[in-house]
């Protein structure tokens, strides 16, 4: 069966701040869920994006899709990729997940979210993550992950509880995708904060 391309939610939408229900078993081995998986990771290639969330299609589920490709590092500068430990990460499915804020530092880096399009804007996450969840065929799954991966899952889960990156952002901080490309990409983390205090 081909993958239908499905409509991504904008922020507003009463969906995006609703917390989702889980799924049993039967449910995720449907016919019907396993379809609306492969749609949503279609949808996800086409944004294109490195996540997303059931509520983001209007789903009110938790069910979330994530890849992070080589091919959207290939812009990226050596020095940041390694800075935010950003690798690639194969297609997966989590479903009711559980995450853990494992001991680590916080990390300050820019996000955007598909549901937002056109801005990002500086979210605080935790470096390493723990999450506990089932896959896409039903099965328990224990997820470790640190630097850009573990700000995935944290970004993800978050839209299955309601919450979106603009809940956590630095407000000062909050741009145009154009504006920050002129102005915050090539800076690091602690010159933009400098920068935003002198307001």
């Amino acid at each position: 069966m081909t993958p239908t391309l499905l409509e991504i939610k904008s922020a507003g939408e009463p969906v995006l701040r609703e917390s989702a229900r889980k799924l049993d078993r039967a449910e995720i081995l449907s016919a019907e869920v396993q379809e609306i998986i492969g749609n949503m990771r279609e949808t996800m290639y086409k944004a294109p994006g490195v996540g997303l969330a059931a509520p983001q299609i209007g789903l009110g589920l938790q069910l979330a899709v994530i890849e992070d490709k080589t091919e959207y590092m290939k812009d990226i500068r050596r020095e940041l990729l390694a800075e935010r430990e950003r690798k690639p990460v194969p297609f997966h499915v989590i479903i009711n997940p559980v995450l853990h804020l494992e001991e680590s530092s916080d990390e300050d880096f820019f996000e955007g979210c598909l549901s937002l399009p056109g801005f990002t804007a500086l979210v605080v996450r935790k470096k390493r993550v723990r999450v506990d969840c089932l896959d896409h065929k039903g099965e328990p799954r224990t997820i470790h992950a640190s630097g850009w991966y573990a700000r995935i899952l944290q970004h993800e889960i978050d839209h299955l509880h309601g919450t979106l990156y603009i809940d956590r952002m630095e407000p000062r901080s909050l741009c145009t995708l154009d504006n920050y490309s002129k102005h915050w990409k090539d800076a690091p983390v602690a010159e933009v904060r400098k920068r935003l205090r002198k307001g």
